[in-house]
């Protein structure tokens, strides 16, 4: 590109950022998904790992041989050869107790959740929440019009006595939301002793718990402890997804319920979407009948735990001083906090004109706070383009720091100055 200088490309992405108003989200994937920019940013999973042509054969088996009831109407529960093939991933991860009939079905993780704020939730209503926590669930629940207050976490995950305050003072709670293996974003994961006294906690309170499990088997130290519903059977709803383990472009999930509310979750299934997609079904069935999955999440975690230790490499070499980060033992996702003064939402962009993207620690609060930290993720680049991006990233943090102290206060403010007034407003991404 003759005749295009480092400040074109500042002033090309900084415009770009500064308009993402009305999406977010593909505001910044469209920016983090050129070629020039190392995206930290996304929660993808390394798709290119799997067998792409023994898959592409498998499909068109699908089509050919199963079309005449893949490509039909199903029903809203779910196939019972999917929900069969379902519990035995479950009892992979320790959960012996599940049955096909308790099953549901969903389009995606996601629609799992919603379909439980549905069941659960009226406007005003209190959900206890980790914090930071998931960005998708903060979607379903601000749509649910409830108000979600935040539990405290610290590297053992969730913590009891925080749970305990935040019970006492919402003794009106719904539910608590957790994610308590392999967290997004934090990448923290619930100590083996905190899983039982918090079940007891929730127990005594009378709390339901939806326990959401898309990273479990993506561990790379040894076994993840067991799920919370494979030690309690009443009160808990467990949900997953095969985004993570297989293919989210298929979008297939499921919600094990409680016997006694399952109807309820099928009848609202079928008034959101009729019914999930028979073909997607009938892939992940034919994927998890016939090829070595489980061969294939033992390469999977290989892959993320070499890209998990490149980035922590590089944060350790490269980062300013100050900075802080979470080391998982499985999952997508590294939690860092800034040095003090830094805001990541102000930051975001330099960043992208520097060609590096993340998302800002806001998108994962209710209340907008976060604003000190980033969530930055390793499964989907390569090691060397991981430490890439964090060189560019740690050069926007050094210029950062350096302005804080020219200027002696924000600066967010110095940037504003530099680059107009949207710039200092610009909204942090919500990323998946």
């Amino acid at each position: 590109m003759t005749g295009t200088t480092q400040d074109d490309y500042t002033d090309r992405y900084a415009r770009r950022v500064r308009g993402m108003t009305t999406s977010e989200i593909r505001a910044l994937f469209a920016v983090a998904s050129r070629p020039e920019v190392v995206s930290l940013a996304g929660g993808s999973p390394y798709i290119a790992a799997l067998p792409l042509d023994a898959v592409g054969q498998m499909l068109n088996e699908l089509g050919s041989t199963h079309g005449a009831t893949s490509l039909q109407y199903g029903i809203g529960q779910g196939t019972i050869e999917l929900r069969e093939r379902i519990c035995e991933v479950m009892a992979l991860s320790g959960i012996h107790n599940a049955s096909p009939d308790d099953v549901v079905v969903t389009v995606g993780g996601q629609q799992a959740l919603d379909l439980l704020a549905r069941l659960f939730l009226d406007p005003g209503d209190v959900v206890l929440a980790e914090g930071p926590t998931y960005v998708g669930a903060l979607g379903v629940l601000q749509a649910a019009q409830a108000q979600v207050r935040h539990v405290a976490m610290d590297e053992a995950g969730l913590i009891p006595e925080a749970l305990e305050e935040a019970i006492a003072a919402n003794p009106r709670a719904k539910f608590l939301y957790t994610i308590p293996t392999f967290q997004n974003p934090a990448g923290v994961t619930l100590s083996e002793e905190r899983r039982e006294r918090v079940l007891d906690i929730c127990e005594r309170a009378g709390l339901l718990v939806i326990e959401d499990d898309p990273y479990g088997m993506l561990s790379f130290e040894g076994d993840a402890p067991r799920p919370l519903r494979a030690r309690r059977r009443d009160g808990v709803f467990y949900c997953s997804t095969f985004s993570k383990t297989f293919a989210p472009g298929l979008r297939v999930g499921w919600i094990l319920a409680p016997h006694a509310v399952r109807d309820k979750l099928v009848m609202m299934s079928e008034a959101n979407v009729l019914c999930p997609s028979a073909f997607a079904q009938g892939a992940v069935t034919q994927y998890l009948t016939t090829m070595p999955w489980r061969e294939q999440i033992k390469v999977y975690r290989e892959i993320y735990r070499e890209r998990r230790d490149a980035l922590l490499s590089a944060l350790t070499d490269l980062m300013p001083a100050g900075t802080t980060w979470t080391r998982p033992a499985g999952g997508l996702f590294v939690w860092a906090t800034l040095p003090e003064g830094l805001d990541s939402k102000a930051m975001m962009p330099r960043a992208i004109a520097a060609r590096v993207a993340y998302v800002p620690g806001t998108g994962f609060y209710a209340d907008g706070t976060g604003r000190g930290n980033m969530r930055l993720n390793f499964s989907f680049s390569a090691p060397e383009r991981l430490r890439e991006g964090v060189r560019r990233l740690s050069g926007v943090m050094e210029q950062e720091i350096a302005m804080r102290a020219v200027f002696g206060g924000s600066a967010a403010i110095a940037s504003q100055r530099r680059r107009g007034p949207a710039a200092a407003d610009a909204p942090g991404p919500d990323l998946a």
